[in-house]
């Protein structure tokens, strides 16, 4: 009796240990419904479908970084106005509260050149909630409730104005399918199991043409599998893939989706 009640005990022991001492970060999209996350509002169990590694500059960040794959460029899920003027509500999770100058910097590369603002969270239903992550990750336009925006250690301003584009609706550049007027993509070099993120998506372009400045747009070696570029401009002498600005293209996209006009600031 003895000997079966302690391998009852060892076999819950070891149950508890598999089940609570996964970490977080070992969790697959797969692993959790998204429904089942909302209802138990453990947003930060929801991993993203594309995360996946890939180089730029000197660092790995997390350029797959999509929590909700969309196919469009410019997604219907916008922000709301509330009481006639348009400002998203954010909360930064005290974890990261040391980013919270780099948050702000990256938030005003918006709100300095369109008539998209930000606001700390009070008692609004859906808010963005910047939160730890591996990398930087975003869902694609306005998801609803406390949506999470990922931020990594190596997340720099640039990237997490990405991210918070991407949560303002926006999709990669070279995901357009206009591009190949533009660029090359070479399957060749591209990681095996990674060819998803260069698929094209039918969508709104919002009538501007392609942007290989744009914040928005893959670097020429994003999810190299040998080092080779894994996409080239067509026009010689142009670099892809920058993460210290909104180029031209990147504001007036920003001014159209969200019908920035003389009755706003910005």
């Amino acid at each position: 009796m003895f000997k079966m009640l302690w391998l009852v005990l060892l076999t819950l022991v070891g149950w508890f240990c598999e089940v609570w001492g996964t970490p977080v970060d070992t969790l697959k999209a797969t692993d959790i419904r998204h429904d089942e996350a909302l209802q138990s509002g453990q947003h930060h169990l929801i991993k993203p479908t594309e995360i996946l590694m890939d180089l730029e500059g000197d660092y790995a960040v997390m350029e797959g970084d999509m929590l909700l794959p969309n196919d469009r460029n410019a997604v219907s899920e916008l922000w709301p106005e509330v009481n006639g003027s348009l400002s998203v509500p954010y909360e930064i999770d005290f974890l990261i509260e040391d980013r919270t100058e780099d948050i702000l910097d990256a938030l005003s590369m918006i709100s300095e050149k369109t008539c998209v603002r930000f606001h700390p969270h009070a008692n609004e239903t859906d808010f963005l909630h910047f939160e730890y992550g591996n990398g930087c990750a975003s869902y694609v336009g306005c998801f609803g409730g406390e949506q999470p925006l990922l931020i990594g250690p190596h997340c720099k301003v640039g990237n997490i104005c990405h991210e918070v584009l991407h949560s303002l609706g926006f999709h990669h550049e070279h995901s357009r399918n206009d591009r190949g007027d533009y660029i090359t993509i070479l399957k060749e070099n591209i990681s095996s199991g990674k060819e998803d993120n260069f698929q094209t998506r039918n969508g709104n372009t919002l009538s501007l043409q392609y942007d290989l400045n744009s914040i928005m747009h893959y670097g020429n070696n994003f999810f190299s599998s040998n080092g080779k570029p894994t996409i080239l401009p067509k026009e010689s002498g142009v670099m892809i893939g920058q993460r210290t600005h909104l180029s031209v293209l990147d504001v007036q996209r920003v001014r159209r989706l969200y019908h920035c006009d003389t009755t706003r600031n910005g």
